[in-house]
C-alpha cells in the first residue's frame, strides 16, 4: 500500500491506495474536488459537510447512470456448454468459476466479463 498526498477543495488529505492505483486515485480525487468545487462555487450550499455529501451523490448518480447503460454479461456473450481449447474442450462452468476467481481478484478495477 502507498500512501498518497493530495487536495480536495483546498485542504489536504494524505490518503493510502493500493500500489499501481495511484492514477486512479488521482483521476477520483480530481472528480471529487470538481463536484465539490462546482458545488461551493454555485453559492447555494456553504457547510463542507453538506458539499461532501451532495458531490458523493453526483459521483454515484453518474456512476450508477453509466452502468445502466453498459450490455449486461449475458448479452455479450454467448453461453455455451463446453468451450473449445487447445487441449480439447472446457465446460462452460469451469469457465465461469475461472471469470469469478479474476474478477475476485479484479475487485473494483473491474470484470473481465
Amino acid at each position: 500500500m502507498k500512501q498518497v498526498e493530495v487536495t480536495i477543495m483546498g485542504h489536504g488529505y494524505v490518503l493510502t491506495c493500493p500500489d499501481g492505483g495511484e492514477s486512479l486515485l488521482t483521476q477520483a480525487v480530481a472528480t471529487v474536488d470538481k463536484e465539490m468545487s462546482n458545488i461551493r462555487d454555485s453559492g447555494k450550499v456553504k457547510a463542507r459537510e453538506r458539499i461532501a455529501v451532495l458531490a458523493a451523490l453526483n459521483v454515484a448518480y453518474l456512476l450508477a447512470e453509466r452502468e445502466s447503460q453498459l450490455p449486461t454479461a449475458a448479452a455479450r456473450v454467448p453461453a455455451p456448454n463446453h468451450i473449445a481449447t487447445g487441449e480439447g474442450e472446457l465446460p462452460a462452468a469451469e469457465i465461469d468459476a475461472l471469470i469469478r476467481r479474476v474478477d475476485a481478484v479484479l475487485g473494483a478495477d473491474g470484470q473481465l466479463l
